[in-house]
């Protein structure tokens, strides 16, 4: 091993991956901030506008995180209003996470996301479906092989 090549760092697709997603947060934090949540939060957030009421392990398990990665950003959002945190009806030990009305309003508002990427990405949206495709696929192989 001490005699192969060293990649540059722009040829490596982990870093082309995390640069570009750091990039992604700094185009994204302004418009985050001024609907009053971060990166994490709207996360969250996306997660229960695909499905509401999920539990808190739910949500991790939806995001690959950690429920002490969620918790502290459900209860910001609830804190803020977005969303309430109810004992489950089918099994009174779990919680639910629900969106709020000022949490589903939200939600059509973050549009702006989308159409700044897409726009700043200089990609059509063919291009940004199939990029996103492509790095799902590289998700998933990477997920099952360290399974």
């Amino acid at each position: 091993m001490d005699n192969a090549p060293t990649l540059p760092l722009d040829s490596q697709l982990c870093f082309s991956i995390y640069s570009a997603s750091i990039a992604i947060h700094r185009v994204y934090k302004p418009m985050l901030d001024e609907l009053g949540v971060t990166y994490t939060q709207y996360l969250v957030l996306s997660t229960l506008w695909e499905h509401d009421g999920l539990t808190i392990s739910a949500i991790g398990d939806r995001l690959a995180l950690e429920p002490s990665t969620i918790t502290p950003a459900v209860k910001r959002l609830e804190s803020a209003g977005f969303l309430v945190r109810r004992r489950s009806v089918i099994d009174e030990r779990q919680v639910e996470v629900h969106l709020s009305p000022k949490g589903t309003d939200l939600h059509a508002r973050t549009g702006c996301l989308t159409e700044t990427l897409l726009r700043r990405s200089g990609f059509t949206i063919p291009e940004m479906i199939d990029l996103n495709r492509k790095v799902q696929l590289l998700r998933d192989g990477m997920t099952k092989a360290s399974a």
